[in-house]
């Protein structure tokens, strides 16, 4: 239960720092450290320490308390999800209990080692963008030895019934599942949370019956582990990645052209001529073809006169231009109707000048 709550806290404490994770490309080492359990194993002496002893007095069991486990590892990864890895690790458990051997002993000492290399083939399991973590598995073999450090049986009355020593390498075989949480504020760094079974073909050790240093044998144990583990890993020549640059806004559209149509009148009238209804007519066209939001129609007059006179002629030739564009199809909602008088000419002229080019009525088209 602590270790595995051990694994949860380490997983929740690096959530906050977590960065999208990465396929590995290129070379990386990794360390790591946790709980080993060593399964227990049967023993049955051969030999001359067996000779004269019944089958009971053979064979025994041996069990094991939890111990610990390190690794470190140099790999390589090709950058699509596959890594290769060369890994050194050791592995240590205390003797709890041994059993058998034709009674049951009360006290039982010694520990048990496994030091040696692996070659491992790993698969980071690619989760999609915006994943923070990578889970990968793994297969792995090669060669560790297992030690016995003065793993002794005793009776009830303290004599020793088998003392087991020495050392045995053998074939070794692996089997790895974890994840990796990459850390944003160091790139390449990641948290590495692991479970690996490792076992060997079983090693030959050899046994001491009793107190006896002639009466030799050996014995075949199992070597099979379960191992749970937080390390680190850093993989070389990784760059954060660039920061996300907000999109440039779009430029501000460009204010639409005012278009501006002018119908010109004669001297004191306000009735159009047939060019004054072609340029209306023009007007009226492309407003709808624009899409203009807004008609102003302006009504002007010259300088030849009263105020209060070409302000009410102004008048008639703005309401004659607006009823010809209603006629053609413009909404009499859609125009802005004012008249001027002589305030506004477009030619400047003394008091009572006749100037053909005042006397108009202007089409803006918004």
């Amino acid at each position: 239960m602590r270790v595995r709550n051990a694994l949860l806290a380490a997983t929740f404490l690096a959530l906050p720092l977590a960065a999208q994770a990465q396929p590995i490309s290129g070379l990386y080492i990794g360390a790591g450290a946790g709980v080993n359990l060593l399964q227990e194993s049967d023993l049955s002496v051969t030999g001359p320490a067996a000779v004269g002893a019944t089958r009971a007095q053979r064979n025994g069991t041996v069990e094991f308390n939890y111990g610990y486990v390190g690794a470190i590892s140099l790999g390589y990864g090709f950058g699509n999800g596959v890594r290769v890895e060369l890994e050194g690790s050791y592995r240590e458990n205390e003797v709890d209990s041994i059993n058998g051997f034709a009674t049951s002993p009360i006290r039982a000492d010694g520990k048990a080692r496994s030091y040696g290399v692996m070659a491992n083939a790993l698969y980071d399991i690619d989760l999609g963008p915006g994943s923070f973590l990578t889970p990968y598995v793994g297969v792995g073999a090669g060669y560790q030895w297992h030690e016995y450090d003065s793993v002794r049986a005793r009776a009830a009355n303290g004599a020793t019934l088998a003392t087991i020593d020495g050392e045995d390498g053998q074939f070794a075989y692996q089997a790895i599942v974890g994840a990796a949480f990459p850390i944003a504020a160091v790139p390449g760094l990641a948290v590495t949370t692991e479970y690996r079974f490792m076992g060997t073909l079983q090693p030959n050790l050899d046994v001491r019956g009793g107190a006896s240093t002639t009466a030799r044998g050996s014995t075949d144990v199992d070597n099979y582990n379960h191992s749970l583990m937080i390390g680190l890993r850093y993989a070389f020549g990784v760059t954060p990645p660039p920061p996300v640059v907000a999109p440039a806004p779009a430029p501000a559209a460009a204010p639409a052209v005012a278009r501006t149509y002018l119908v010109f009148f004669d001297f004191d009238r306000a009735d159009l001529t047939d060019r004054a209804r072609q340029i209306i007519g023009e007007a009226a066209t492309n407003s709808q073809s624009v899409g203009s939001t807004r008609i102003e129609v302006s009504g002007h007059a010259d300088r030849s006169g009263t105020p209060q006179y070409n302000q009410r002629l102004s008048e008639r030739r703005a309401a004659a231009v607006a009823a010809e564009l209603e006629r053609r199809g413009v909404p009499r909602a859609a125009m802005s109707i004012q008249a001027f008088g002589e305030s506004r000419p477009l030619v400047p002229t003394a008091d009572g000048v006749r100037e053909p080019q005042n006397r108009r009525v202007e089409i803006v088209l918004r």
